[in-house]
């Protein structure tokens, strides 16, 4: 049962239970309880309820009902490979430019977490085609996709090696995503079926993964205006007279790589992107 946005909690639905700064990914069956530290829940006295209400456990402990959101779900959902992390979704959507509409080509589909936001963010009248050679992973990446949004038609697995090869029905592709230990061993498959003006979007956690995947781009002459960023989130504590950054932080988790495609088969001139952030002269920062 995909996630509801609204209207009283229902059997089947999945629902955050917040205590304190701990949080508890659950789906409401009728007669299960929910045992934590502070005692249990039953979920019969959830269901029903109107999303926000506070419920009381047996030892008297208060915990929060909501629906999970997009970043709630994708921490707390069960995974069988690391996911990509919510700031580095973010910066993926809008760098990737993932419009309405789009197809996207993904390889290394993991848990499902960037699968969902992709699919979000493509529609109804776009298409995602995940490329994912372990079959363990499709399994479970499948599942909490249509955990969170239901079947979907516009949905396409392919149980392959895109270091091997891409179908020959996976062309003329606006976008591409690579979460892979070598992507650039699947460039020059990228190459053939991302379509003039697409964008190509590397997620690679160490930096000489980086260096070998723009060598590569680099070395193929219809990849342009390539450029490396990376993401990290602070958070910021509020309170009376206390405001400072919380002492830990979402700091590394990848490098981002994009590289746009174009039809120059001499000489590119316009290989190497402006950066995102230039000099201290000339800051002009595309965020």
């Amino acid at each position: 049962m995909k996630i509801r946005r609204k209207g009283k909690l229902s059997e089947g639905e999945w629902v955050i239970l917040w205590e304190s700064k701990r949080r508890y990914l659950i789906q409401l069956e009728k007669d299960k309880t929910f045992h934590y530290h502070k005692g249990y829940v039953r979920h019969n006295d959830i269901i029903g309820l109107e999303e926000g209400s506070i419920i009381k456990s047996s030892h008297g402990g208060n915990l929060l009902v909501l629906r999970p959101t997009y970043a709630d779900y994708i921490l707390e959902m069960p995974r069988g490979a690391q996911i990509i992390y919510p700031k580095d979704i973010g910066t993926i959507l809008v760098w990737g430019d993932i419009y309405p509409g789009a197809r996207v080509l993904e390889a290394g589909i993991g848990s499902g977490a960037l699968t969902i936001a992709l699919l979000q963010a493509v529609g109804e009248t776009g298409v995602v085609i995940s490329y994912e050679i372990r079959e363990d992973f499709a399994k479970r990446a499948l599942i909490n996709i249509e955990n969170f949004l239901g079947r979907r038609d516009n949905h396409i697995l392919r149980l392959k090696d895109i270091y091997q090869e891409i179908d020959e029905e996976d062309k003329d592709i606006d976008r591409v995503i690579l979460d892979l230990p070598e992507p650039w061993r699947a460039i020059k498959h990228i190459d053939k079926v991302l379509r003039p003006g697409g964008i190509l979007v590397i997620y690679t956690p160490t930096i000489l993964q980086v260096q070998k995947t723009v060598e590569c781009l680099e070395s193929f002459k219809s990849f342009t205006l390539i450029e490396t960023i990376e993401t990290l989130l602070r958070p910021w504590q509020i309170e009376s007279l206390s405001v400072r950054p919380y002492h830990r932080m979402v700091a590394h988790t990848a490098f981002l790589t994009i590289a746009r495609k174009v039809l120059i088969k001499e000489e590119n001139i316009f290989q190497k992107a402006l950066p995102s952030v230039e000099t201290e002269e000339n800051f002009e920062p595309n965020w």
